[in-house]
């Protein structure tokens, strides 16, 4: 008797997923200081196929896509009304609505990517951005926010931060991409003078809510893994583009040159005193939870200061801007 032949399967072939890049594990990925200073990442390498299997199955993978594990959760003292509920409430409000913003700023840089490769590039920092500013606004919701009041509970907490210094960064943002249409310009200001400038701060975060809750530390992780993407590709695009058009560099020194002296005027100082301050009182009351928790090498957080905490992230952003410029040819803009 003759055997039918197998009809022909219907399931297309599967292929074994991409090893994980380390920079994109949390769990292999430098600090985002280390990272954004030693890593060289380019446009084409960091593309839409690059990030369709980096970041679902390695910078998601054990957090999902709220940025921490169900099971993680912060402790009693940060739910309670008191200086840490505080603290991080309108911290997580001041980083989402930054996010939001910067989300649709880089809708502009997408649209005026000179190529493919550029293009996928920020399509997928949009995404990145725009989940950061989810991730941010729902872990209010851990912290006593109701859904109802999520919206103007956001718009409360970050509405003088948000006027004083996220519209005035904005406004220059929007300047340079919508109105000028200058696609290098708007790297710059993006990658130099936003988040070079508050990715430091977003390190200093994550050390800092560890232990007190590590679903925010964990949230703040997986923004580093993109951020360092973000930083670096970003660097390599000025860079290259300067090597091919050495006549713009002074357009992009005076550039940053003003970018420099908005930042000199905008009360970041102030901000950030206020919420150290809180975090600080928060030690005062609690610090007994936080053992010995190192926020660096040799530095246990239960003794640190406001005023030390507030001088290392100065410290940090300012190293990694001089690193960021050296590389991309820009050192006199320091």
């Amino acid at each position: 008797m003759t055997t039918p032949p197998t009809p022909p399967s219907t399931t297309p072939p599967t292929t074994a997923p991409a090893a994980i890049p380390s920079e994109a594990d949390p769990d292999k990925a430098p600090s985002l200081l280390d990272g954004a200073e030693s890593l060289e990442l380019t446009p084409a390498v960091c593309d839409l196929r690059y990030w369709l299997n980096a970041v679902p199955h390695g910078t998601l993978r054990s957090g999902g896509i709220l940025g921490h594990a169900a099971h993680v959760r912060p402790l009693d003292v940060v739910r309670e009304p008191g200086p840490l509920n505080s603290a991080l409430t309108q911290e997580l409000a001041y980083r989402s609505v930054a996010e939001e913003k910067a989300t649709r700023a880089i809708g502009h840089l997408t649209a005026l990517a000179p190529d493919n490769d550029c293009m996928e590039f920020y399509a997928t920092q949009l995404i990145d951005e725009a989940r950061h500013a989810m991730v941010f606004r729902s872990h209010l919701l851990e912290l006593g926010v109701t859904e109802h009041e999520l919206a103007d509970t956001v718009a409360r907490l970050a509405a003088t931060d948000q006027e004083q210094i996220l519209v005035p960064l904005e406004n220059l943002g929007l300047r340079v991409l919508r109105d000028e249409r200058d696609f290098i310009g708007g790297v710059l200001v993006l990658t130099v003078l936003v988040e070079g400038v508050l990715a430091p701060a977003a390190e200093l975060s994550e050390r800092k809510w560890r232990i007190f809750d590590p679903a925010a530390a964990d949230i703040e992780r997986g923004a580093a893994v993109d951020e360092i993407r973000h930083l670096t590709v970003g660097s390599a695009i000025v860079r290259d583009h300067l090597r091919a058009n050495p006549h713009d560099k002074e357009r992009l020194l005076e550039l940053i040159r003003e970018g420099y002296a908005l930042w000199a005027e905008l009360p970041t100082t102030e901000q950030l005193t206020h919420r150290e301050e809180l975090f600080q009182q928060g030690i005062e009351r609690h610090g007994g939870l936080l053992g010995d928790h190192e926020i660096w090498p040799g530095r246990r957080l239960a003794d640190t200061t406001t005023r030390e905490r507030i001088d290392t992230g100065q410290d940090w952003a300012a190293r990694l801007q001089r690193t960021r410029l050296a590389y991309m040819g820009l050192e006199e803009a320091i």
